[in-house]
C-alpha cells in the first residue's frame, strides 16, 4: 500500500474524515469506469460507487493494510455491482421491453469523419451488449483485465480467487465474447 494512502487512512481513523474525501477523489473516477463497464448504466454505477465508498468508510477500521487500499475498495465495489446485477437480472426478466443502450456520445472532433464516429459507436454498442450477456464472473474478469488493465495478481486479490482461476475465467470470457460478437455479425 502506498504510504500516502496509509497516511490518509490513519488520519481518517484518528478523526479527520476529510482524509477519506481525499481517497474518494483519488479513486472515484477509476472505480466508476470499472463499475460502469460491469453494469452498463451510469446512474446505477454511481450508486454502486457511492455504496462502495460508504461501506469502505464504515469498515475502515477493519482494513488490515495487507493489500492496497484500491484493491480492497475494488473488491467492495465489484461485489456490490455483482449483487446489483443479480437483483436486476430477476427484475429485467419481468420487463421485456427494457431499453437503454448505455453509450455515451463520442467526441466527434477526435475523428475527422462522422461515419467513423458512427461506426465506432455501433461497435461499442455491440461490445457492451455482448458484455452484458456474459456471466458476472466472466464480465468482471474481462473488464478488470482487458479494459482496466489490471494485473493478474491484483485481480486475484480483488476477486479472492487463485491466479489460475483468473486465467481460466479470462480465457472463457474472451472466447464467449468472441462467439457472441461473431453470432451477431451473422
Amino acid at each position: 500500500m502506498s504510504s500516502d494512502d496509509q497516511n490518509l487512512i490513519a488520519d481518517c481513523l484518528s478523526g479527520r474524515s476529510a482524509a477519506f474525501g481525499e481517497l474518494v477523489c483519488r479513486y472515484q473516477d477509476r472505480l466508476f469506469n470499472t463499475v460502469f463497464r460491469l453494469i452498463d448504466n451510469a446512474e446505477d454505477a454511481q450508486d454502486v460507487v457511492q455504496d462502495a465508498f460508504l461501506s469502505a468508510y464504515q469498515s475502515l477500521e477493519n482494513f488490515k493494510g495487507d493489500a492496497q487500499f484500491f484493491t480492497w475498495l475494488y473488491r467492495i465495489a465489484i461485489n456490490t455491482a455483482i449483487s446489483l446485477k443479480r437483483k436486476q437480472k430477476a427484475a429485467v426478466s419481468l420487463h421485456i421491453g427494457r431499453d437503454g443502450n448505455g453509450i455515451d456520445p463520442l467526441d466527434a472532433s477526435v475523428y475527422g469523419q462522422p461515419s467513423h464516429a458512427l461506426e465506432q459507436a455501433e461497435q461499442e454498442h455491440r461490445i457492451q451488449q455482448a458484455l452484458g450477456r456474459l456471466s458476472a464472473e466472466h464480465r468482471t474478469v474481462l473488464v478488470l483485465k482487458d479494459i482496466e488493465g489490471q494485473k493478474y495478481e491484483t485481480l486475484a486479490e480483488i476477486l479472492q480467487v487463485p491466479i489460475g482461476t483468473i486465467r481460466s475465467r479470462l480465457h472463457r470470457a474472451r472466447t464467449e465474447l468472441r462467439d457472441l460478437l461473431m453470432l451477431e455479425e451473422e
